[in-house]
């Protein structure tokens, strides 16, 4: 945990000392770590594709990040929890659910797990996970934040009583997230968590995706389209060959991936490329 704390991710993080020692360090102290975790490491789902099974244990997944890689909300909001806690946090789990489009329900259904953290008599909505989601962390309470080109609203949740949901940029790929007032646990998303890494219906399950965010920018890489999404609007490239994929992996998202060998990789692209294929067959005149 010590080697997490001081080494988030591989790379230095400054984060303030406990709240009690520091007024308004949630809006300081963590906002740093926060932005330094959606920078530096990425949202990615590649071990699913790799056929290595992950579970939702936060030192399981300090362990991945240390060694270069990143994982899902699960993972990632699991580790950032366990380092808030050790740097004085109060941090609460909660049950929470993204809505994929406007066609689902809202509410919380176990598909994410978002934070929560008390400082000084004030609530904050902390999250890592979400992909295209926040840079930093936002107040608990009902408003419209900006945060560089992407706008979010944070409003209490009608799906869940008591609980709030986020209200993602429309320029995202999800319209938002619903999550729960009381404190959950791991155990609560074991289940989903196997569902989204398992089953043939999870998209997780069937082509790859990574996201990294800036102050600025968004870059998301779902199969082999690559887009990145900035304050002058989204820009669109189709990555046509393995090598192209594994560089723009590498340089762009931070994922070198040194142990996965020349059969995994292969595998892994022939996968990715042929799951590709088959989203373009399903597009209208196949556009």
């Amino acid at each position: 945990m010590c080697r997490h704390v001081e080494c988030h991710g591989g790379r230095p993080v400054s984060a303030a000392p406990r709240c009690a020692r520091s007024r308004g360090a949630v809006g300081g102290g963590a906002a740093r770590a926060a932005r330094a975790h959606v920078e530096r490491i990425p949202y990615e789902t590649l071990e699913i594709l790799l056929a290595r099974p992950t579970t939702v244990s936060p030192q399981e997944s300090i362990d991945r990040i240390l060694r270069g890689r990143g994982g899902y909300c699960f993972h990632l909001n699991g580790a950032f929890a366990t380092l808030l806690d050790a740097l004085g946090y109060q941090v609460r789990w909660h049950v929470g659910g993204v809505q994929v489009d406007a066609a689902t329900p809202a509410g919380a259904n176990g598909n994410h797990l978002a934070l929560t953290v008390d400082c000084e008599g004030e609530a904050w909505f902390v999250d890592v996970g979400l992909g295209e989601g926040l840079h930093e962390p936002l107040p608990l309470r009902e408003g419209t934040y900006r945060q560089g080109p992407f706008t979010f609203g944070l409003v209490p949740s009608t799906a869940e009583p008591g609980g709030w949901r986020l209200d993602n940029d429309p320029q995202g790929g999800f319209p938002g997230m619903d999550f729960r007032p009381e404190p959950a646990g791991p155990a609560d998303f074991t289940e989903q968590h196997d569902w989204l890494s398992t089953s043939p219906d999870s998209q997780f399950a069937r082509f790859p995706c990574a996201f990294r965010r800036d102050a600025d920018s968004i870059d998301a890489l779902r199969g082999c389209v690559l887009v990145r999404t900035d304050g002058t609007g989204r820009y669109k490239r189709e990555l046509t060959n393995s090598a192209e994929w594994f560089a723009v992996l590498r340089d762009t998202f931070g994922l070198a991936l040194p142990d996965v060998g020349p059969a995994e990789r292969e595998a892994l692209w022939r996968r990715t490329a042929a799951a590709h294929l088959a989203w373009k067959e399903e597009l209208p005149q196949h556009a």
